[in-house]
């Protein structure tokens, strides 16, 4: 007779209870320690392979766990399993959604996969590791079910989501979120693809994990739980990140920084990089040559609440205040390294993972058993050439001056970042964003349904050209419908008409290359403002999309030159120069804004894209949502 004290506690979906009562082992775990332990194996050797017998193949090797001195390594046998592929998610229900279905992807009714994955899981060794979805106490039970051999994956999530002992299980746990993991089923049903089916029911998010990389289903997988979450609550999860900066005289102000990838959420949360002469450098004419610089003696400090998901729940938002409130929505954040190619390129994330107060969880790294694992030294990829996409979470906890987790935060300042491509009258582009835009609450709405990719994006790979990353820019991991997504990003933004919203560019201004220094620039300026800009330093933008420019920005005693701040004015781009390239950035707009146009749409966000279709100016947009400045 089955007799299991822990699982006694769980409230489970009846296939699932019954796969489970008949598989082979059910591990549990006690302590972060065990976890940390688990992942190598039961001879708990110093490497484990992750070993599958795969019909007609044999023994497939998916992944080597290599025990370091700091922390665990995982690499993948394949290249293409080292990184997220967009392509990954399909929906195995029949909800409300925009994205692909199983059944029109495949040819056949996701039960039947269903129903084979639980008989396989009836004849595994299992862990069962329950966790939060979100942050406490704001997030929901949750629970991962993955076979035993890949405990790297379970370690995954509690790095990311926050561990939680099976001591702490409360009784009738039922899950609001299970994560099934059943590598296998990608090399018998999906050609090798990783496939990542969301399953959605009133009361239960079930995501089917068919691949190891823990990115679209321990990562970005819970994301979708959260909105889809969200969407029935009525909030959402932003992509974004978030700091508290204060300034050298003790102010503090509260920044939220979105964007699609490639537009500078990362950076917010970093200090400048400056010249070896401390001098700042601004920008550099790529047809002059010539550089400027400022000098800013004393910078503000940034204290990080959030790197990549910022909860704005229902619960903690006070509608008196007029202000955005958000908390991180996870535990441990999923870094990229990238741009780390040498000793020095970062040295506040090379302490922390070199001297880790507990292990740490790397993938895609070279390390050697015994050796300290180096987040300079990436696995190389079957053309010789560095992974492009190197990994460790690092829990919140371990990142210095971070905020504590849990507590709400109220955003004065909530920027949107694209990345830009360089300018000129003779080749012009839509490149002609000045240093810091002020916009009124329809366009902060417009540019989050639209949400360029840019240019030359470091995490995708596109033909070339702009490209949308989709509503929020968190579209790819949505499992509903668009204009569900914008309804609430519309309520949430006219509900907060205290917190300031800007549009900030990066890569380039007209001719200027610049880096992320304009965020930079643009984060210290407002810093010092306390997150508010005076309406007479503000003059409407040549393009209608920008709101207001700047006429001038003061930092330190030096005043930021126009050029930057009104590209116009800049001698190689002219306002024939910035006109073809707002042309082709309105065009762009009015070629994705129509998909939204359905019945289900807010009638005020029918009058803004409306708007935006008729070749609205400011003051039709201030119209429809009316914007007080000082």
């Amino acid at each position: 007779m089955f007799q299991d004290f822990y699982y006694d506690k769980f409230i489970l979906p009846p296939d699932l209870d019954a796969a489970l009562r008949q598989c082979r082992s059910i591990a549990y775990v006690e302590d972060q320690e065990d976890l940390d332990e688990l992942v190598y194996g039961p001879t708990h050797t110093s490497q484990y392979d992750v070993v599958y017998n795969i019909p007609g193949k044999g023994a497939v090797k998916e992944a080597e766990v290599v025990r370091c001195k700091n922390g665990t390594v995982v690499n993948f046998m394949e290249d293409y399993m080292r990184r997220r592929d967009p392509n990954s998610m399909v929906i195995g229900d029949d909800l409300p959604s925009d994205k692909p279905r199983f059944t029109d992807r495949f040819g056949y009714d996701f039960s039947e996969l269903r129903k084979a994955t639980m008989d396989w899981f009836a004849s595994q060794r299992l862990l069962l590791l329950p966790f939060t979805s979100g942050p406490v106490p704001y997030g929901y039970d949750s629970l991962v079910v993955c076979p035993a051999n890949a405990a790297f994956f379970a370690l995954a999530m509690a790095n990311i989501q926050g561990f939680t002992s099976i001591e702490n299980v409360h009784e009738n746990y039922k899950p609001r979120a299970i994560i099934y993991v059943a590598p296998p089923f990608r090399h018998t049903h999906f050609d090798g693809k990783q496939v990542v089916v969301h399953h959605r029911s009133a009361d239960l998010h079930e995501v089917f994990a068919y691949n190891l990389y823990p990115g679209p289903s321990a990562k970005k997988g819970v994301y979708s739980v959260l909105l889809d979450i969200g969407e029935q609550e009525g909030w959402t999860c932003c992509h974004a990140s978030a700091a508290v900066v204060e300034t050298p005289y003790e102010n503090e102000t509260v920044f939220m920084h979105e964007g699609a990838s490639g537009g500078g959420k990362s950076e917010m949360l970093e200090d400048f990089r400056r010249e070896e002469d401390g001098r700042l450098l601004l920008g550099t004419h790529l047809l002059t040559g010539e550089e400027y610089y400022i000098t800013l003696t004393e910078s503000c400090k940034i204290y990080p609440i959030a790197d990549d998901m910022a909860l704005c729940h229902a619960k903690f938002q006070d509608p008196e205040e007029g202000k955005l409130c958000i908390v991180d929505a996870e535990d441990g954040w999923f870094l990229r390294m990238d741009g780390m190619h040498a000793y020095g390129n970062n040295p506040t994330y090379e302490k922390a993972s070199i001297h880790p107060s507990r292990p740490l969880l790397f993938f895609n790294m070279d390390g050697s058993p015994g050796s300290t694992c180096l987040i300079w030294e990436h696995t190389m990829d079957s053309n010789g050439q560095p992974c492009p996409n190197p990994r460790v979470i690092l829990p919140r906890d371990m990142v210095p001056d971070s905020t504590p987790g849990g507590e709400p935060q109220e955003v004065s300042v909530r920027s949107f970042g694209v990345r830009m491509p360089p300018s000129t009258e003779e080749d012009p582009s839509y490149g002609i964003m000045g240093m810091l835009q002020v916009i009124p609450p329809a366009l902060a709405w417009l540019w989050r349904l639209v949400a360029p990719r840019g240019f030359k994006n470091p995490s995708i790979v596109d033909a070339g050209g702009m490209k949308s990353e989709g509503v929020g820019s968190y579209w790819p991991f949505c499992t509903g419908k668009r204009v569900t997504q914008a309804n609430l990003l519309l309520r949430q933004i006219l509900a907060c008409p205290n917190t300031l919203n800007i549009l900030i560019p990066n890569q380039h201004i007209g001719a200027y290359e610049v880096g992320f220094m304009s965020e930079w620039v643009s984060r210290e300026y407002l810093a010092r403002h306390n997150g508010t800009i005076k309406a007479k330093h503000l003059t409407e933008a040549r393009c209608p999309l920008f709101g207001w420019s700047l006429l001038d920005m003061k930092l330190n005693n030096q005043y930021v030159r126009q050029t930057f701040l009104r590209p116009e004015t800049q001698s190689k781009l002219g306002e024939a120069g910035y006109d073809a390239g707002a042309k082709i950035l309105i065009d762009f707009f009015k070629q994705e804004l129509p998909q939204f146009l359905t019945e289900d749409l807010d009638p005020t966000g029918r009058q803004i894209i409306e708007c935006c279709l008729n070749d609205g100016v400011l003051s039709d947009y201030l119209s429809i949502t009316p914007m007080k400045l000082r």
